[in-house]
């Protein structure tokens, strides 16, 4: 099977105003294929590294590499929000052409089943329920890169019945595509449901207190096992702790 590109990142440094930088000397390394949570308090630049990893954030010294080639050279990545930011004067389907105009009608009906909106293109964004609009953020992004996926706080202000059932959707979508796929969270829980493996930031310039390999695959881990995961990746996340 197919699967995601590897990322390396490298911040020498990102500034954003007096004080210590954001960043200073950070590096990572993900592999392809792989689902990785970054975890930390608010403030500590887990939506930053996102931006610098998507192109956005221009402010910073330092290289991206997206599989072989620089990141200015590869292609876009898709990017799923905090909030889903459709066009709500477009329809579903013209929500997905808005950001890649070539799409076939066939494809779109392929996105949209992948996310479970069969029958939803012509809907408008307010007839859709919160979290029909996170799938239809989902597709977008898939219509963009399917194989590398920046997630930004994906299921916040959701109820957690609601929760669950778009990270089984995610997750399914994942398991079909294998991209490469960083999810930043403040939850721990997501992150044990939904990971690989978990970064943890703390402090500025932000460092990393914790790199864990997540024991178990994502979908098929118990409820005791996601409850077990999502404590230690909690405690990992105060300053003083280290998980190896």
């Amino acid at each position: 099977m197919a699967q995601g590109p590897g990322l390396s990142l490298r911040v020498d440094r990102l500034a954003l105003g007096p004080g210590a930088p954001l960043f200073c000397d950070l590096r990572m390394q993900v592999a392809p294929g792989t689902i990785l949570a970054l975890l930390g308090p608010s403030g500590v630049g887990k939506t930053t590294l996102l931006r610098i990893l998507s192109g956005a954030e221009r402010r910073w010294q330092g290289e991206v590499q997206v599989g072989n080639l620089p990141a200015a050279q590869a292609p876009t990545p898709g990017y799923v929000f905090q909030d889903a930011r459709l066009l709500p004067w477009l329809s579903a389907a013209d929500n997905l052409r808005a950001v890649a105009p070539d799409l076939t009608d066939a494809r779109i009906d392929e996105l949209l089943c992948q996310v479970g909106l069969v029958g939803h293109k012509d809907a408008w964004p307010h007839a859709l329920s919160g979290g029909m609009q996170r799938r239809l953020a989902l597709a977008r992004a898939l219509s963009v890169n399917p194989d590398l996926l920046l997630l930004d706080e994906p299921f916040v202000s959701l109820d957690r019945s609601m929760v669950r059932d778009l990270q089984a959707l995610f997750l399914r979508v994942f398991r079909a595509g294998n991209p490469t796929v960083i999810i930043v969270t403040h939850d721990p829980e997501d992150a044990a449901c939904m990971a690989d493996r978990a970064v943890v930031l703390h402090g500025r310039p932000a460092h990393v207190i914790a790199d864990v390999t997540l024991a178990g695959r994502p979908g098929q881990r118990s409820a005791a096992d996601i409850a077990r995961l999502a404590r230690d990746l909690a405690r990992a996340g105060a300053p003083a702790a280290v998980l190896t």
